[in-house]
């Protein structure tokens, strides 16, 4: 087994890549409309998690919910891709002029030469869900006709929609790895765009809230029965929530006001199905690919977003992961205390908080954590930081062993 990761590693350490220029990103989840709501609630110590009150689902959780998403209709001409998912994909997509951007290369460019590369794991499953209680309730066999298997149940739903929706024609895949699922679509649009298959990339995910992932992880004892404590002595489980995030991609010039993406990194280690590697050896696997392909030493990293679910193994696997790749870790914080785990959107949630972080001068407090967990080495930040890291990094670590790690930052 360390026979096959020093190998690993060696080759890993050869592929450095060329950095990928930020040029828009916006976010949508619990704690708001687009970044400046996001960073507001950040810098106010304002988490977005509610006991749990979706209709028919009893259980003693906490949840991370967009408010009146049930409210946001779909353009006119794309009611075939109306499901949850789907709506809060295209509410995301209104914020921050992510939409104009799009526009913009889509002009320059052509739209066969924009990639789409989506994260998700729920999809439109919660709409599936409506159909079959309503049939239920009915006693009829039809599903309905709004239940259409392409644009409102399929992972793929999200990408056709998306694709439709910004008039795009490049290369489209929607990913799903769980919780890593849209930090791989970074790694996914860097070997497009690196290999010419196109010009620039929209990468980005989306996950709702449903009964399925709820009951499922309630089925794991895996939910919290308050809100998560992320690097906690004291926690006991996540807090589920939902988001979608998207980010444009460029090959421009390095430039000292533009961030990029400067490596990522990504592993499997296949160590169970729903449980980490207990030494962490797939998350430090990933998190040094991507200090690889960034050319960086790990104390280059000023800030370092962690997955920190809020389980007692998941947390415990990542804090042993950082002590194998950095020797002096940097400033830390997990951020799903705000958000609410958001699954197959958490990548792309929480490598838009670091670019707000690279681009507003701020490091979110690691919220709700409580009393410190002796077991864990790595310190978190428990109050929000002014602070301008120049280079950062993210971790997402998902059911299968799927690990993913970007680095995000100013190319020196």
């Amino acid at each position: 087994m360390m026979r096959a990761e020093r190998v690993c590693l060696s080759v890993q350490s050869q592929m450095s890549i060329e950095p990928l220029s930020v040029t828009a990103f916006t976010l949508v989840n619990a704690l708001g409309l687009g970044c400046s709501a996001s960073l507001q609630a950040l810098r106010e110590a304002r988490s977005g998690l509610t006991h749990c009150d979706l209709p028919g689902i009893a259980l003693d959780t906490w949840i991370g919910r967009v408010p009146d998403l049930e409210s946001a209709p779909l353009p006119d001409g794309l009611q075939a891709f109306d499901c949850r998912n789907n709506r809060l994909a295209n509410l995301t997509l209104q914020q921050d002029g992510f939409d104009r951007e799009v526009e913009r290369v889509r002009a320059g460019y052509g739209p066969e030469r924009i990639g789409l590369f989506l994260g998700t794991s729920t999809s439109g499953l919660e709409h599936t869900e409506a159909a079959y209680r309503r049939r239920t309730l009915s006693g009829n066999e039809d599903l309905g006709d709004d239940l259409r298997f392409d644009q409102t149940h399929s992972n793929f739903s999200l990408g056709a929609f998306c694709r439709t929706r910004l008039g795009i024609s490049g290369p489209t895949q929607v990913v799903s790895t769980a919780c890593s699922s849209s930090a791989k679509v970074f790694a996914t649009a860097s070997r497009h765009l690196l290999s010419g298959l196109c010009d620039a990339a929209i990468v980005g995910g989306t996950d709702t809230l449903c009964s399925t992932t709820l009951h499922g992880f309630a089925s794991l004892e895996l939910l919290s029965p308050h809100p998560c404590q992320p690097w906690g002595r004291d926690r006991r489980g996540i807090s589920l929530g939902e988001g979608a995030g998207f980010v444009l991609l460029e090959r421009l010039p390095p430039s000292p006001s533009r961030p990029a993406l400067l490596g990522y990194g990504e592993s499997s280690d296949a160590h169970h199905i729903s449980s980490p590697h207990p030494n962490g050896l797939g998350a430090a696997l990933a998190m040094r690919a991507a200090l690889d392909r960034a050319g960086l030493p790990p104390e280059a990293i000023d800030y370092l977003n962690l997955h920190a679910t809020g389980t007692p193994a998941n947390d415990r696997a990542e804090d042993r992961a950082i002590a194998q790749c950095f020797t002096r870790p940097p400033r830390a914080s997990g951020t799903k205390g705000w958000t609410g785990h958001t699954l197959g959107a958490a990548g792309v949630t929480e490598a838009v908080i670091c670019l707000l972080a690279l681009k507003q001068g701020f490091l979110p407090a690691n919220l709700n954590r409580g009393v410190q967990d002796p077991d864990l080495a790595l310190d978190v930040l428990e109050t929000g930081l002014e602070f301008s890291p120049q280079i950062v990094m993210t971790n997402a670590f998902g059911f299968g062993g799927t690990n993913a790690s970007l680095v995000l930052g100013y190319p020196r």
